[in-house]
């Protein structure tokens, strides 16, 4: 369907993509791996025609459709989030608008002598759009954008008056809803819940359309993709299998480059050795003559190159007390909108609680309570004796000085602290090299959750509230927190969307709607970890089956 041929493309001194070539065939479904910078955005811009290659050609059939979500939500307002979502689904989105215009202008007085060519145009339009499906597509976008979370009164509200959050899932709505030849995902799963996740997974799987996409989920890529494609040092390396299969393909690629790279040296040194020892021995001068020509029509193999985030080993934080946090009777209300009516909860010492809701529940709102942030209506919210928290929340990354590098942001925060200990902080946390001098106003949003994270752990609390924080981390870096944080000794109060976070590291799940489908008066704890909260209730999120 869509294909790259020896493609090269270049951005100044560096080589994204040399001699690459690609296949993607009718209803596959691909992931596409590759570190930061590595190229896969700008693979996506060829496909779509933003890019031009340098050499080589990308082809794509004249037919085909092509939907391409992206990181950037773009402007939107003016329509209700219903028809922002219809408009852009395509083709027949832009004959649903044409639709309403049309009915506009049947009932416009003014325009009474333009009747019959409105009317006319009113009916080839509807013929095509009927044809078509169109009639369908309304009910479509309401599956779709109930889906990824959207409620009725924010379907037929303003898109304008979103977050920016949500607009993503509407952005995400607008290429689902077209039923597309090919889709194009960037991070799709970035700014979902774990409801909408596991709604996506579905979806896609039963979509036929041919699926391209990066993602920092392991989980979602191990039910939706059937092949992983690695950018690694410019080529396009392909792996028939889901994410588990490549992650073991690739270690024992690895394991055999390694071997053949030492193989290669112990060799090499040998010869070398021998020319060295008998360069000046005439009767050895035929010999070492074929040595060195030996050597010199050898390829030379590369030491491999891997990305490689080895735990940071963090101080053991202060001992706290038994009791860390204890809410009792606890009440908070946005307006007419009762969040909790007398909650009671206590975390005690070594807990590492997860926080489990559907949309609307309260998982924010408790970790704020929790946190200090924010104070109940009625009831009480005591913390322990002996107490250092550390709260992470998106509006953390705020916090950062953006006038400040990053090896700027981290020596200001522990100004005694050593060089070799800082620099060791910031290598785990993926910040290494000409990494630390970097601005922190050209950072990303992982590279900034990074920091953060960095910066809280190196002088640890003995209490982490944490609301999702593996937001915008590639899969390595969440591996990396995920085995540094599960030799923390202090107590976790944390929210995660991802699967591997949750597994990893809770021994305790406090789930606000009870346990069951509909949201319940009364939550529920569980004194078990996630994988026995799956198990106890049939499904990795409320209100979404197993």
């Amino acid at each position: 369907m869509i294909a790259l041929t020896n493609v090269s493309k270049h951005f100044g001194r560096q080589s994204l993509l040399v001699d690459a070539s690609f296949q993607l065939n009718p209803g596959e479904k691909v992931g596409l791996l590759g570190p930061n910078g590595s190229g896969k955005t700008t693979l996506f811009r060829l496909v779509v025609g933003e890019e031009q290659p340098d050499v080589g050609q990308v082809s794509v059939p004249k037919q085909c459709q092509i939907a391409y979500f992206k990181q950037e939500a773009g402007e939107m307002k003016g329509r209700s989030v219903l028809d922002e979502s219809i408009l852009g689904s395509g083709p027949l989105g832009a004959m649903h608008l044409e639709l309403a215009e049309l009915e506009a202008a049947m009932s416009d007085p003014l325009r009474a002598d333009e009747m019959d060519s409105i009317l006319e145009r009113f009916g080839e339009v509807q013929g095509d759009y009927q044809q078509q499906g169109g009639y369908e597509l309304e009910a479509r976008a309401r599956e779709v954008l109930h889906g990824l979370g959207l409620a009725d009164d924010q379907i037929a509200g303003d898109v304008g008056a979103l977050s920016g959050g949500w607009r993503m899932r509407v952005s995400i709505a607008k290429v689902l809803i077209g039923q597309p030849d090919v889709l194009l995902l960037d991070e799709p799963t970035n700014h979902l819940d774990l409801e909408s996740i596991l709604w996506l997974e579905g979806y896609l799987r039963a979509s036929k359309a041919a699926l391209l996409m990066t993602c920092h989920d392991r989980d979602f890529m191990n039910r939706v993709v059937t092949r992983l494609v690695d950018i690694d040092a410019g080529e396009l390396v392909s792996y028939t299998g889901d994410y588990d299969y490549y992650d073991r393909e690739r270690a024992s690629r690895a394991a055999h480059q390694d071997a053949a790279f030492v193989r290669q040296q112990a060799m090499l040194k040998k010869e070398e050795r021998f020319i060295e020892r008998f360069e000046k021995h005439a009767a050895k001068a035929a010999q070492v003559q074929s040595r060195v020509k030996k050597l010199d029509k050898i390829e030379k193999l590369e030491p491999p190159k891997r990305r490689v985030l080895v735990p940071f080993k963090f101080r053991t934080p202060p001992r706290s007390g038994n009791d860390v946090a204890t809410l009792k009777g606890a009440s908070k209300s946005y307006g007419e909108r009762v969040i909790y009516d007398s909650l009671d909860f206590e975390i005690k010492s070594g807990e590492r609680w997860c926080v489990m809701g559907a949309n609307g529940a309260g998982k924010t709102t408790l970790l704020k309570l929790v946190a200090g942030v924010i104070e109940a209506d009625a009831g009480q919210v005591r913390l322990g004796a002996s107490l250092k928290l550390g709260y992470f929340a998106q509006s953390s990354l705020e916090l950062l000085d953006s006038t400040l590098t990053v090896w700027g942001q981290i020596d200001a925060a522990f100004p005694t602290a050593t060089i070799s200990s800082k620099r060791n902080l910031l290598g785990a946390f993926d910040f290494r090299g000409d990494e630390i001098d970097k601005p922190i106003a050209v950072l990303s949003g992982g590279e900034r959750s990074r920091l953060v994270l960095a910066q809280m752990l190196y002088d640890p609390p003995n209490f982490l509230v944490l609301d999702e924080p593996t937001n915008h981390l590639d899969l390595a870096t969440k591996q990396m927190l995920v085995e540094t944080l599960s030799s923390f000794e202090g107590t976790m109060l944390f929210v995660s969307h991802d699967r591997t976070f949750l597994r990893g590291l809770a021994n305790k799940v406090l789930d606000l709607t009870g346990g069951g489908e509909e949201r319940s008066s009364e939550p529920l704890i569980f004194h078990g970890d996630y994988g026995s909260w799956v198990e106890r209730t049939g499904h990795e999120a409320p209100g979404v089956w197993h």
